[in-house]
């Protein structure tokens, strides 16, 4: 059975061999059911399903029944090759070798397809090692990134959920209250639990079986962070997340999960007013969405991606990079030029050290925004940067738009100006010529060395959490 209905690949072998040691054809088959031989000959090819009452007169007409008829295996080892190949060429990691098609006529040997179908389960499952590398899980973030971008990363079935979990816990508008978060929990069926002892690699631990949610104590997260982890947990369930299949997948849960957290800490409706009024006067900011819902920076920025567009009219671009530059999130639909790999890529790139990203770590005061005009090969931009020191290594968290929407921002008034020529001529990529011609074979820098560089990701669905750590913790936390 395929979906709850006749798998009509097993079907077609199993009435095919069930009518040559008969010794019918189609024709004779066709008599005494009353159907053209054309039509049975689609039907045990697999390109039609046979009705029931059709099954019941072939099973008559062949003197089985209709069980022996219906049976889920395929009746030899030679149908069962040829069902697998239809549907390994079915699959789009096939279609994308663009091989012609391959028909299994009686003239092909067993072991040739044997050969086949082997050897595509092993490029299948090559394909599924490879997002668990750092290269197959930047691919896959690529691809989802795009799809961000083009639905301007407003995802309204995220909004409508989460606005229904607010309303059944009563919210009535403002920063989302301590009680309103306790109500959500118990609303999905859950209790919250603050331990000291939860794994190192995980945020949150949900107990599905004792309906129990474990999070960090505030001692060791702070209370923003700990509300956002709460909600990002409740996510996976109220948006009917399963167990994810791939690394893609996982990825596409998180960001899910992400979105109903900042759309349950900064809802849509009052979030909106709010930014509205603020684009009236030319003082939209990340900073008042952080105040007025209690929530960290990143969420407010994110969150301002998420309505900017579809409610404001203004395409934006947000970046969150180390100290370096190196970039570990970010999204755009203003078409500002971040730098990429030649697969287009982002994650992991470093971008122009003239950008106001990596120019705020210079800044005077580093801790207050900085805002600053760009000059790049794709147009003039405007972006204002937040560094988030209550990390171990600060980190910049960057809004901006086209420099002809900044006037809606606060900060637009700066007068810092940057000129970027990346990734063309000498700025980054390249030293400028009079400073190579100095030093080069006179200089040995000796790099910092990233522990990520090398690393692979971690194996399993969910990447990253160590889940002997975690049945040892729920073990320790029985009732």
């Amino acid at each position: 059975m395929q979906n709850g209905s006749v798998d009509s690949l097993v079907f077609g072998q199993r009435l095919r061999h069930l009518r040559r040691s008969k010794d019918l054809t189609l024709d004779q088959l066709g008599e005494l059911v009353g159907k053209q031989a054309s039509f049975l000959s689609l039907i045990e090819n697999g390109k039609r399903e046979a009705r029931l009452s059709l099954i019941e007169d072939l099973a008559r007409g062949l003197g089985v029944s209709s069980a022996e008829l219906l049976a889920t295996e395929p009746p030899t080892r030679r149908a069962r090759l040829e069902v697998e190949l239809q549907r390994a060429q079915e699959d789009p990691l096939y279609k994308e070798l663009n091989l012609p098609l391959l028909r299994p006529s009686r003239q092909v040997p067993h072991e040739f397809l044997e050969h086949v179908v082997g050897l595509f389960e092993a490029l299948k499952a090559r394909s599924q090692d490879l997002g668990g590398t750092p290269e197959g899980a930047r691919a896959a973030n690529a691809r989802l990134r795009a799809e961000m971008r083009a639905r301007d990363n407003y995802f309204p079935e995220i909004e409508l959920v989460a606005t229904q979990a607010l309303r059944s816990a009563g919210y009535e508008g403002g920063a989302v209250a301590e009680s309103t978060l306790t109500s959500l929990v118990a609303h999905y069926g859950f209790t919250l639990h603050r331990v000291q002892d939860l794994p190192v690699s995980v945020d949150s631990v949900a107990d599905l079986e004792h309906r129990r949610i474990y999070v960090h104590q505030r001692n060791t997260m702070p209370t923003r962070a700990a509300r956002s982890v709460v909600l990002q947990t409740l996510g996976h369930f109220a948006l009917g997340h399963g167990d994810p299949k791939d690394f893609g997948e996982f990825l596409r849960q998180r960001v899910e999960a992400n979105y109903f957290s900042g759309a349950v800490l900064a809802p849509q409706r009052p979030a909106v007013e709010l930014l509205t009024a603020a684009r009236r006067k030319g003082d939209i900011s990340a900073e008042d969405l952080k105040e007025v819902f209690y929530i960290s920076y990143q969420m407010a920025a994110h969150r301002l991606t998420n309505l900017a567009t579809h409610h404001l009219g203004l395409a934006v671009h947000f970046l969150r990079t180390d100290d370096e530059g190196v970039i570990w999130k970010a999204y755009e639909n203003d078409g500002a030029p971040f730098p990429t790999d030649s697969a287009g890529i982002i994650e992991g790139q470093r971008v122009c050290r003239k950008w106001g990203t990596r120019q705020a770590f210079g800044s005077y005061d580093k801790f207050a925004e900085y805002a600053q005009y760009t000059s790049t090969p794709a147009g003039e931009f405007w972006c204002t940067t937040y560094l988030e020191a209550d990390m171990a290594t600060p980190e910049a968290v960057t809004i901006g738009s086209r420099a002809e929407d900044a006037r809606y921002f606060r900060g637009h008034e700066t007068t810092n100006r940057k000129v970027s020529r990346c990734p063309d001529g000498e700025c980054c990529r390249r030293p400028p010529s009079d400073a190579a011609a100095r030093w080069q074979g006179r200089v040995w820098p000796a790099a910092r060395v990233h522990s990520y560089v090398l690393a692979t990701l971690p194996a399993g669905a969910y990447a990253g959490a160590d889940l002997s750590e975690v049945y040892d913790f729920l073990d320790r936390q029985l009732p």
